[in-house]
C-alpha cells in the first residue's frame, strides 16, 4: 500500500494532537516497513521540517523529534505554506488541490486531526478526537467553533472511516454528526514508555528547582482555558486548604489559551496568591517528573474526548482524582476517584481523602499502574493499520 498522513499537527503543535500524532506515526513505522508511508506537513513557520530517508540528520519535526531517517519507507513532502494559509485554501475557499497533486497516487490517506483535505482517489480516514465545541459550546473559542461546526461535518460525512479516541467520542460523533455507526471505529491512544516514576533524585531536584515547584503541592495539567474547569479546582483547594490547614500548595501546569482570565482573578479573590503557582508550559521531557513530584493529580475536566494525563499521572504511581463525565470514567476506569466536576465540595472532599488516606493511595497507585498498561502506542498502530489494509 501507499499511505499519505496528514502530519502537519506533528511538526507545528507541542503538546495535544501533535504528541498524539508524532507517537502514533513512530509506533506505526516501528510495526510496518513493508508499506510505503507519504508524511505531508504545512511547514511554512514551524520550528522544523520533516526529513525522511537520504536525511543525515534526525527529523527536525519542531516538538518531541524522533527519527524516520532510518525507515527507507517513508518519504516526506513539506509544503512550503503555514498550516492556516492550507486551511483557508482546502476548507473555506474549499479549492479542489487534492493531496495527490502533491503525494502522488495514494491507495489511504489519513487526517489525525478533525477535517479531511481533498482527495481524489485514496480510501480516506478521519480522526475526530473530541466534539467539545458541540458539547460544551460555551468553553470553546468563537472563532475556532465556528470553523470546526463547518468544515468538522463536512468532513465526516466524506472519510470513508472515522476514528474517534473514545467510546464516548464514537457515540459522540454518531449522535450529533450523524455518522453511519459502521464507520465510526475507536482506536485508543497510548501512553508513552518513558511516563514511570521518576528515582533519580538529581533528575526531581532540577524539575523542582527549574519550575519553582513546593515540597508539597497538588497537581493540574492542561490549557488553560475554561473547559479544563481549574477555576473549580481553585475552589476545592480553597476549601481543602481550609479543612486540612496544612501546607500543601496548587500547581497548575499549562500555557493559557482562551477565555483565562478568570481563573488568576479567582485566585486574587480567594487570597490564595502565594499557594497556587502557574508555571507555564511545561517541557514533555520533565513531565514524568513533575507527576512523580506532586503528591495527588486532579483532573476536573468538564468534557474530554479521551483524557491522557489521568493515565499518564498514573503510570508514574501518582493518584488521580478527576471527573465522572464524557470519556473520562472509561479512561481511568475503577483506579482513580471519578467526582461531578461541577461540585467543588466534593471534589474538595476527594482530594483530602486521597491525601489523607495512606491505604488509599496505595491502592490507587497500584490500581492506577495497571491502568496506565492497557494503553499502548503499539496496541493503537497495529489496530490503524488493520483499518489501512481493510480500506486498500
Amino acid at each position: 500500500m501507499r499511505i499519505g498522513i496528514d502530519y502537519t499537527a506533528a511538526v507545528r503543535q507541542g503538546a495535544g494532537i501533535g504528541r498524539y500524532t508524532r507517537h502514533l506515526v513512530h509506533a506505526l513505522l516501528e510495526l510496518d516497513q513493508q508499506n510505503e508511508y507519504v508524511l505531508l506537513a504545512a511547514t511554512a513557520g514551524s520550528r522544523g521540517a520533516i526529513k525522511s530517508q537520504g536525511d543525515r540528520a534526525c527529523s527536525g519535526f519542531g516538538h518531541g523529534a524522533f527519527d524516520i531517517a532510518r525507515s527507507a519507507n517513508v518519504r516526506a513532502v513539506n509544503l512550503p505554506v503555514s498550516d492556516r494559509t492550507l486551511a483557508i485554501l482546502w476548507h473555506r475557499l474549499r479549492l479542489p488541490l487534492w493531496v495527490e497533486l502533491v503525494c502522488g497516487a495514494l491507495d489511504v490517506f489519513h487526517s489525525p486531526d478533525f477535517t479531511l483535505p481533498p482527495v481524489r482517489r485514496a480510501r480516506t480516514v478521519l480522526t475526530v478526537h473530541d466534539l467539545s465545541f458541540m458539547r460544551v459550546p460555551e468553553c470553546s473559542d468563537p472563532g475556532l467553533r465556528s470553523y470546526l461546526l463547518q468544515a468538522v461535518p463536512r468532513s465526516v460525512r466524506r472519510a470513508d472511516i472515522v476514528l474517534a479516541d473514545s467510546q464516548c467520542t464514537r457515540m459522540d460523533v454518531i449522535e450529533l454528526l450523524g455518522a453511519d455507526a459502521a464507520r465510526v471505529e475507536v482506536i485508543y491512544p497510548g501512553v508513552e514508555r518513558r511516563f514511570q516514576r521518576v528515582r533519580d533524585a538529581d533528575v526531581l531536584q532540577a524539575v523542582r528547582k527549574r519550575y519553582g515547584l513546593p515540597a508539597r503541592f497538588v497537581l493540574g495539567l492542561g490549557t488553560l482555558q475554561p473547559r479544563k474547569n481549574f477555576e473549580r479546582l481553585i475552589e476545592a483547594y480553597a476549601r481543602l486548604r481550609g479543612d486540612e490547614g496544612s501546607d500543601i500548595q496548587l500547581v497548575i501546569v499549562g500555557a493559557t489559551g482562551w477565555m483565562y482570565e478568570g481563573i488568576f482573578r479567582r485566585v486574587a479573590e480567594l487570597e490564595l496568591k502565594g499557594s497556587v503557582h502557574f508555571p507555564g508550559y511545561v517541557a514533555d521531557d520533565d513531565l514524568p517528573a513533575l507527576y512523580t513530584l506532586a503528591d495527588l493529580f486532579v483532573f476536573p475536566s468538564l468534557y474530554e474526548g479521551f483524557g491522557l494525563p489521568p493515565l499518564e499521572a498514573m503510570a508514574c504511581e501518582t493518584p488521580v482524582v478527576t471527573s465522572n463525565v464524557s470519556s473520562l470514567p472509561e479512561v481511568v476506569g475503577d483506579a482513580a476517584l471519578k467526582v461531578n466536576p461541577l461540585d467543588g465540595a466534593a471534589l474538595a472532599q476527594a482530594m483530602q481523602g486521597v491525601l489523607s488516606d495512606v491505604s488509599l493511595r496505595n491502592e490507587m497507585t497500584q490500581r492506577g499502574m495497571a491502568q496506565a498498561r492497557a494503553f499502548t502506542w503499539a496496541r493503537a498502530a497495529t489496530k490503524l493499520l488493520g483499518v489501512y489494509q481493510r480500506l486498500a
